[in-house]
């Protein structure tokens, strides 16, 4: 049976940094996200996507810069002596805000940083994420991923969907909510990596390319990928300007739908060209035979005049010749004068 609840859900994250300011600056222009005032404390500035805020900014230059996600509990306080039960360490104890609920903070067994929250309003309905909302939460950790997985899972209630095998770099375990998959598990150290365990977060972005660019224009990292996973999504990992990790994805259906629309657009593109050049070819067709035909034209009119001419200089010559053919004719018969006889 589906669990309605908020327990499970992924419902905030809180960044770390030693730059507010400059935090919300390349957020802004990496994933889009706005920077909103909260109204019962505006010196906590929010990250606030179209669909709305998922998460918040604190200054710390105590602290390794990291994004720490919340994750929903029907009680903080019992989650709370589970996950110390099970060996998580309490950083922050479990703390009421005013109307906003109660949260803790905790590291797991392997040390990954992450929060817990209840909230006195019903927790809005479960959808799939949209752009500039997190969509996939990966943990990598220190140890076999099946290991760490059994901690959240007594936690949180979610469920193995499967592990791919990735051969030299080890299991990667991935998690589900409600038959929904949310997220993935993987040893670290297989990868040659010896970072404390953390959580990244991965943000659903409709461009990998535009995504990339900008993060590398605004001084960010590119720390991996961009990469093609087994599920067909598309994905690249970064370090912000100040230090903090996270991740951006191109969904599958996305870029499925981008390939399908790609040779479609080609076609048009080249019909389009087609039709320009045939126009183009035509009109200069068309100009050329124009000029033709009127050259030929101002040809045949300078014939015809010239043909009138030699024709009028010929009638004027013939009729000169006659002329004087009869002049000569009449002075040949003048009469001669009679002589009178005496």
């Amino acid at each position: 049976m589906a669990d309605n609840t908020v327990r499970g859900r992924f419902v905030w994250h809180e960044l770390l940094t030693p730059n507010k300011a400059g935090a919300h600056e390349f957020y802004s222009k990496a994933v889009g996200w706005a920077k909103q005032a909260w109204e019962q404390d505006p010196s906590y500035s929010m990250f606030a996507a179209a669909s709305g805020p998922l998460g918040a900014s604190i200054e710390s230059r105590e602290d390794t810069p990291h994004w720490r996600p919340y994750i929903g509990s029907l009680d903080v306080d019992e989650t709370v002596a589970t996950a110390t039960r099970l060996g998580a360490k309490v950083l922050t104890p479990a703390t009421s805000l005013p109307n906003a609920g109660r949260f803790a903070v905790l590291a797991d067994p392997q040390g990954g940083k992450f929060g817990v929250h209840s909230s006195p309003t019903e927790p809005r309905p479960e959808t799939p994420a949209v752009y500039g909302e997190f969509y996939w939460h990966e943990l990598a950790t220190t140890t076999d991923p099946v290991a760490a997985f059994a901690f959240y899972k007594e936690l949180f209630g979610w469920d193995e969907v499967r592990q791919y095998d990735m051969g030299p770099m080890g299991m990667y375990l991935v998690f589900s909510r409600n038959g929904h998959e949310i997220g993935g598990m993987f040893d670290q150290s297989k990868r040659g990596v010896h970072s404390a365990a953390h959580w990244l977060g991965y943000v659903r972005v409709p461009n990998m390319d535009a995504a990339v660019a900008t993060v590398k224009a605004e001084r960010g990292a590119v720390l991996n990928g961009p990469m093609e996973v087994p599920s067909g999504d598309w994905v690249a990992q970064f370090r912000d300007p100040h230090g903090a990790f996270f991740a951006v994805l191109v969904n599958a259906a996305d870029t499925k739908a981008a390939a399908k629309s790609k040779p479609e657009a080609a076609p048009k593109a080249a019909k389009k060209t087609a039709k320009k050049t045939a126009k183009k070819t035509a009109k200069k067709t068309a100009k050329k035979t124009a000029k033709k035909s009127s050259k030929k034209k101002v040809a045949r009119k300078a014939a015809k005049k010239k043909s009138r001419k030699k024709t009028a200089k010929r009638g004027a010559k013939k009729v000169g010749k006659k002329a004087a053919k009869k002049k000569r004719a009449k002075v040949g018969k003048s009469p001669r004068r009679k002589t009178k006889r005496r």
